[in-house]
């Protein structure tokens, strides 16, 4: 099986996920244009419940399964290897009939009570088939993540987007005659067979390896993989843990500000409009460059758990600054971009610049939260899967008193919401350090510490000094990206000359490796 050095295979993930992300948006605009609003709520109604059930069914393994893998591979235990998969494509197979079933039977209640709105019940439903089809996906992934192969995954990811693209027009106008929860169930029908497309080629990816032959006495590795499943779930349930305090944090999130806004005398109208605002405008540009850190996140797993296995202390400390020293490098412009140009790029995208404010505000400390994931995977990979938890806990607890306490404040209103979320950044990235550097003694170097500031500095300085003259021109918007496109070389510069990238990372690339 081809297996990819950790750069090289962060980088065929990062790769993937702007092609996915491209095409995820070319579909929204599809589904947006064919079924209008209506359509829209009906569809991302059901949608976080899917997300909440996908979540309970694979129940944290890819992460767990990644590590265990990648530790029996480097211990060339093949016979472990296969325990593995096997174990978890029961334990995944049981929870995802069983909550197939649930979400099936449910779906009634959820629409009518929770969701309000009887009609989201046929998406509901139309979606439940994709539960066991994912199940079976997460574990593959696992699998190919520990063997430190990249590109299934990846080509899987392409492939899903393609389908989902190609089917929703045909899916939606075919059902919107019968109605808009029709329509609706449409475009949950072409992200199933998406989905289902994609699994296909990932087990015939399997198989074509021939690496396993799970078939070949399932049961007898079955009966013998106690130890396996304890060492499994040890990951798999404090990672699960992690993501479900995300989606339950998300979930109360808008209760709280718009309940807090409420006790500060802020009109419940302006309360929705200044949410919007901020989780509709700021959030999404902030969260711009997570792709590459979730990348480098899922390539570190594998590569951290097989470095363990071989008591190389010096590799994990390696692996783990390069992560975070790419990771600031893809966040550290973006944070320039986004304090500076704020009211520019709201502009040109929303058409608004009002809520400008809160970017500049926010911008500097998400840099904390683009160095988060890989500080995550890291706890992951060394089996710290479970203060990883806490301190994701910890962080949503302030993130919650400190938005309750600023957001009721008619002095903060909605800024006191941004300071929260902040504050929740900071905790949990600061946390996670502290926790690296109590178990395997890790902390930035000073010297790194201070390459960032000056990397920072110095591209604020030339991004201010460019906007001097954008702002002498007449507005364009070719014009400002032409700005930002200087201001990115600039960058590159800054990032070469402080070696931010290596040129030994550079031979890691293959058009870079050829040219030599």
């Amino acid at each position: 099986m081809t297996k990819q050095t950790f750069l090289q295979g962060a980088i065929i993930l990062i790769v993937a996920g702007m092609i996915t992300r491209f095409m995820g948006f070319i579909n929204r605009i599809v589904v947006a244009r064919l079924m209008g609003e209506e359509g829209i709520g009906l569809y991302m109604m059901a949608l976080p419940t899917l997300f909440l059930v996908m979540t309970l069914t694979q129940l944290g393994l890819p992460v767990a399964i990644s590590k265990r893998v990648a530790e029996a591979d480097a211990a060339n235990d093949q016979a472990k290897v296969k325990k593995i998969v096997v174990i978890s494509l029961m334990i995944t197979f049981i929870s995802s009939i069983v909550f197939t079933i649930v979400m099936a039977v449910g779906a009634p209640y959820i629409a009518s009570t929770l969701l309000t709105d009887s009609r989201a019940m046929l998406p509901i439903l139309a979606i439940s088939p994709i539960i066991p089809i994912t199940a079976i996906a997460a574990v593959l992934r696992g699998y190919f993540q520990g063997k430190q192969n990249m590109k299934p995954q990846s080509y899987a990811q392409v492939i899903e987007q393609l389908v989902r693209i190609t089917c929703v027009a045909f899916f939606v106008n075919l059902l919107l005659p019968y109605g808009i929860e029709y329509a609706a169930a449409g475009a949950m029908i072409s992200v199933i067979i998406g989905e289902f497309i994609s699994l296909m080629y990932m087990i015939y990816t399997f198989k074509r390896k021939k690496t396993l032959r799970l078939r070949h006495r399932f049961f007898s590795y079955l009966k013998s993989s106690r130890n396996v499943v304890r060492e499994l779930l040890s990951i798999a349930l404090p990672s699960m843990g992690s993501r479900m305090i995300g989606s339950i944090s998300n979930f109360l999130e808008p209760i709280l500000v718009v309940q807090s806004l409420a006790i500060a005398g802020v009109a419940s109208a302006v309360a929705t409009k200044q949410y919007g605002e901020l989780t509709g405008y700021v959030m999404p540009l902030l969260f711009l460059p997570t792709f590459i850190t979730h990348s480098l996140a899922v390539a570190l797993v594998p590569s951290i758990a097989e470095a363990e296995a071989k008591k190389n202390i010096a590799l994990i400390h390696y692996r783990i600054h390069q992560s975070i020293r790419i990771s600031f490098a893809s966040g550290g412009i973006s944070t320039v971009v986004l304090s500076i140009f704020a009211v520019q790029l709201l502009t040109y995208m929303y058409g608004t610049g009002d809520a400008s404010h809160y970017l500049v505000l926010m911008a500097p400390f998400f840099l904390l939260h683009y160095i988060q994931s890989p500080l995550q995977a890291a706890l992951q990979a060394l089996d710290l899967a479970k203060p990883a938890m806490w301190n994701s806990l910890f962080g949503v607890a302030l993130k919650s008193v400190v938005l309750v306490i600023l957001a009721s404040n008619p002095n903060f209103g909605i800024m006191g919401a941004a300071i929260g979320l902040c504050t929740g950044v900071v905790l949990v990235t600061l946390l996670h350090l502290a926790v690296l550097r109590k178990v395997i003694g890790y902390s930035i170097p000073f010297l790194d510490i201070c390459k960032m500031i000056v990397l920072l500095a110095f591209t604020w300085l030339f991004g201010s000094f460019l906007k001097r003259i954008y702002e002498t021109m007449e507005p364009h918007v070719i014009l400002f990206l032409s700005v930002l496109v200087i201001l990115g070389a600039i960058y590159i510069i800054l990032l070469f000359a402080l070696k931010f990238i290596t040129k030994d990372e550079l031979r890691q690339i293959p058009f870079f490796n050829k040219k030599k």
